[in-house]
């Protein structure tokens, strides 16, 4: 394993370029049950290297089924309460400063614990555009019913492979 190669070609660095993204800042997304996501730093911010995402669980169950994603890893950090983590073989009760990653092609799922708060970070590389997928499942949350057609044409498009 080495150091890829240099993007930043310069001698004193940039004054800038950081971003600073304040914890009280709105949400992108909540629902009816209490569930919220901050787009920490999206693909677009990071120029395809990562999406970071804060999930905070409301008290309603949630969280998808097992699955698998082709051309993504997913890491997630527990930083409150309880999250169930599948790991492809087994559910794990996972508690603050728990950690699973999860290469191309892991089976995966994740589940709050019912009637309790929890929170995690959820970490994808590449930085594909996850926002429209998050994004379309709070609308069917919200109400909003998508034909059969849709869903697996969100699904695809937004590689999500179900078990």
């Amino acid at each position: 394993m080495s150091y890829p190669e240099p993007k930043y070609h310069g001698d004193s660095g940039e004054v800038g370029t950081a971003t600073l993204r304040s914890a009280s800042e709105k949400p992108e997304l909540s629902n009816p049950s209490g569930t919220t996501v901050h787009y920490l730093a999206n693909g677009s911010s990071t120029d395809g290297e990562f999406g970071l995402y804060r999930w905070n669980f409301g008290p309603e169950p949630s969280g998808p089924g097992p699955h698998f994603h082709r051309t993504i890893s997913e890491s997630f950090f527990v930083l409150t309460g309880v999250v169930s983590l599948y790991d492809g073989a087994r559910w794990v009760e996972a508690t603050a400063g728990d950690f699973l990653f999860v290469p191309e092609g892991g089976i995966h799922a994740f589940q709050n614990v019912p009637g309790e708060p929890a929170s995690m970070l959820l970490l994808f590389t590449p930085g594909a555009p996850r926002e429209e997928y998050f994004e379309t499942l709070f609308e069917v949350a919200n109400g909003r019913v998508l034909s059969e057609q849709e869903r697996a044409d969100l699904y695809i498009r937004h590689d999500n492979h179900w078990v």
